[in-house]
């Protein structure tokens, strides 16, 4: 499924492309050159749909105990490319400013490396004693996915339209719930389960090019979006500080590029 959504995004581009360079190149024609979708900005509401490719990560503060050794950290964050697509909403305010809501899905894949059996130095530790455990090369690495239902709600500077384009930034807050967080799960890294907080707050920040064709408003656009709340869920009492424990606090950034449709 991943891959035909890469094919199909590409394909999109591609062809987007084409036909922007084609309108491009009239813009800087003075014969024949005319304004297309005249008054849609207009309109107090509109709508749309996105597709996007993404790159999450952690921004990750590590247990200065469990954590790093020797000055070297132990436990290592590896972010993959993957997809998200969603629904545009938005409500003209006057001519330079507009509020939009962009619901999505952004589908998500991680992986964490731990380099943390030298922690069993520990394990006789008088405040959190603990039975060491022979690590496994499933134990040191976890693939981490996670589906967020992301709502941003962005507040939209544009400057003027120039013929057929308009440049634009917008920035603003995102809800996101993880609906494969496993926050509730009795089960934790001892038994191959990795956690993380359901409902999280971020804020995202936005710059792109509007182009206007016939029957469509076409937007390519980077985004970043950034957690606030920490979303690492601890393990267990009992359980080895081989995971969780040398961690202190785990937040997302995500950069995505944004290809937009309106109406």
């Amino acid at each position: 499924m991943k891959k035909l959504f890469f094919k199909i995004l590409f394909i999109s581009f591609l062809q987007s492309f084409f036909v922007s360079e084609a309108q491009i190149s009239q813009l800087f024609r003075n014969k024949d050159r005319q304004e297309r979708s005249e008054g849609v900005d207009n309109n107090t509401y509109s709508w749309g749909f996105f597709l996007n490719m993404n790159n999450f990560d952690y921004k990750i503060v590590l247990n200065p105990k469990y954590g790093i050794y020797n000055k070297q950290n132990l436990v290592l964050s590896k972010p993959t490319y993957s997809f998200g697509a969603g629904f545009i909403g938005k409500m003209r305010l006057n001519d330079n400013f507009d509020l939009r809501v962009e619901p999505g899905l952004q589908f998500v894949e991680r992986e964490f490396t731990f380099k943390t059996q030298g922690n069993d130095q520990y394990a006789t530790d008088a405040v959190n004693p603990f039975t060491p455990l022979v690590l496994s090369k499933t134990d040191t690495i976890r693939r981490v996915k996670a589906t967020y239902v992301d709502i941003p709600v962005l507040l939209e500077f544009h400057g003027d339209r120039w013929y057929n384009s308009r440049p634009y930034a917008a920035a603003g807050i995102n809800y996101m719930v993880n609906l494969q967080s496993n926050a509730k799960a009795s089960d934790d890294n001892q038994q191959g389960i990795f956690r993380s907080t359901t409902h999280n707050f971020a804020w995202s920040a936005e710059i792109g090019i509007q182009f206007y064709f016939s029957k469509v408003k076409f937007t390519p656009a980077f985004r970043g979006t950034f957690m606030f709340n920490n979303e690492l869920v601890a393990d267990n009492q009992g359980t080895p500080p081989y995971w969780a424990a040398a961690m202190s606090t785990m937040q997302t950034r995500a950069l995505m590029f944004v290809l937009k449709f309106e109406q």
